[in-house]
């Protein structure tokens, strides 16, 4: 049997070890063959010396990971702890800073953690138009996001544009209170919350105040003609056929677009079909616009949403199989 010692001076042990030592609970489980103590700042591990130096690599790309962003999920420690190739282990540590997205407010970095995230951002430089469809928690739209902003930081566009079909009303959302814009703002509440994450609140609202930065329900694109800017439709899903065909013939001169949706969580009425599968395979093999799609393996939320996103494929499964046999 053999033993090694690991030291932890150089990140908080207390975030390192998780509230009542729940990340430290997943590292033990993740080496079940291995006996692994802790004390102050060091970690002891005893057992074959191949498991030893597994848990040992495993352990210090946490240390690279926590030495270059401070604070670690549960989540990311679970996935580095998960990672058995090199590409996934380069999703989490990161050595190039120019792989860094934005910098946002207090330091926050940025970045594309996942493999899809980060062809998003290759199709981006090299494709004006980009369908990334996938589950909910994969990082579509808070890429997207980062995507746009660097542009607008970069002076590659001059403005940049988020939209959103307000389907839960029909898009006719005159029954609810307030202005217009007390009407709209909770559809598109998580464009807002991305961007407070990528832009200082002052330098936010003077984006807003003069349009250089604009969210506004999908139904406000028609008859525009969008040049110099980044525009991402959200929930595509949510639209018909009609309403994103409008939307990609909006696109201008020095335009780009990303296209985010997920087919599996449609909310359209019954008697509209989403454009977003139709749209999605009538436009492949086109010069210029690139198809990402991601998947539960990208998922960055919590730990649960994974495991979630696959209970309901299966039962997809299921339901599609059975209606086979009727």
């Amino acid at each position: 049997m053999t033993e090694t010692i690991i030291n932890l001076e150089t990140v908080n042990p207390i975030e390192f070890f998780g509230v009542n030592n729940s990340k430290f609970d997943i590292l033990k489980k993740k080496f079940p063959l291995l006996k692994i103590l802790s004390r102050g700042t060091q970690i002891k591990l005893s057992g074959a010396p191949e498991q030893i130096d597994l848990a040992k690599e495993k352990i210090d790309l946490i240390i690279q990971y926590m030495e270059r962003n401070g604070h670690l999920s549960e989540n990311y420690f679970e996935q580095i702890l998960g990672g058995d190739d090199a590409e996934t282990i380069d999703n989490f540590i990161d050595k190039n800073p120019n792989d860094v997205l934005v910098f946002g407010p207090n330091g926050k970095t940025v970045r594309a953690r996942t493999a899809n995230q980060k062809k998003m951002v290759l199709a981006a430089d090299k494709n004006d138009i980009i369908f990334a469809i996938g589950p909910a928690g994969t990082g579509k739209t808070y890429t997207a996001v980062a995507l746009a902003v660097r542009a607008l930081k970069n002076k590659l566009v001059k403005k940049i544009i988020l939209t959103r079909p307000a389907v839960e009303a029909g898009e006719n959302l005159g029954f609810l209170p307030g202005d217009l814009k007390e009407k709209i703002d909770p559809y598109l509440r998580p464009l807002y919350d991305a961007l407070d994450d990528m832009i200082p609140a002052d330098k936010l609202g003077y984006y807003m105040t003069t349009r250089t930065i604009e969210i506004a329900p999908l139904a406000y694109m028609r008859g525009r003609t969008l040049d110099n800017a980044f525009i991402i439709l959200d929930e595509s899903q949510n639209a018909n056929d009609l309403q994103i065909k409008m939307f990609l013939t909006r696109i201008g001169a020095n335009a780009k677009a990303i296209i985010t949706g997920d087919p599996t969580q449609v909310d359209l009425p019954r008697n509209q079909k989403s454009g977003l599968e139709k749209a999605s395979r009538i436009l492949q093999n086109i010069e210029g616009i690139a198809h990402i799609q991601l998947d539960e393996e990208d998922v960055v939320r919590h730990k649960l949403v994974k495991a979630i996103i696959r209970a309901y494929d299966k039962e997809r499964e299921n339901e599609t199989e059975n209606s086979y046999h009727r």
